[in-house]
């Protein structure tokens, strides 16, 4: 795991992995990058008839250990059915609570990874979240963890991660959560061709 508190010397070197993750984006990825929370947010506002918050807090709370389309799959259902279902019981809770008409903000973990995809959904234009999940991780330590634990739920570990993306951000002139987006987009597919 990397440390919590970190050096200078690291956080410099965690950035510039990101930093170069996005040059090795072709065009077709940092385009998809670029839509992808733009893409979640109007999904979110058609599963939950227009409510975006609502439906950005269902697939934040749905969104641990799921891929994408599963993702998706689980809080479409969810809001089909009344009640969400296909996940572990806290997360299913979260959803629930949700759907019944509670703020996402106080039911998610805002410190963490769901909180900000929550943020990132419903405001894709947000300056200040990042979502850092393993694949964020991997990218800024330029090694795959595989199933090694990655410590991500210290929030000092989180947040440095997520102002090493902030500042990459700020170097390349894109928003947060473009960039990790972006890096995202090329990471998967790399590791997936």
């Amino acid at each position: 795991m990397i440390p919590v508190k970190s050096t200078q010397n690291q956080r410099t070197t965690y950035t510039q992995a990101i930093i170069d993750k996005w040059t090795t984006a072709t065009t077709d990825q940092r385009q998809r990058g670029r839509e992808w929370y733009t893409t979640a947010h109007r999904f979110a506002a058609d599963i939950a008839s227009g409510d975006t918050s609502k439906g950005a807090g269902v697939l934040a709370a749905l969104s641990a250990n799921k891929s994408w389309a599963e993702n998706c799959r689980l809080a479409r259902k969810a809001f089909a059915d009344g009640e969400a279902s296909g996940h572990v019981r806290d997360a299913i809770t979260k959803a629930n609570r949700i759907m019944a008409g509670e703020d996402p903000r106080t039911v998610l973990p805002m410190h963490i990874k769901t909180g900000c995809f929550f943020l990132c959904i419903a405001d894709p234009e947000n300056t200040e979240a990042v979502v850092i999940d393993r694949h964020a991780h991997d990218i800024a330590v330029r090694e795959i963890y595989g199933q090694r634990e990655r410590g991500l739920g210290a929030s000092g570990r989180y947040n440095l991660l997520a102002d090493c993306y902030r500042e990459a951000a700020q170097r390349i002139g894109e928003v947060p959560s473009t960039v990790q987006a972006v890096t995202w987009v090329a990471h998967i597919e790399r590791h997936r061709g």
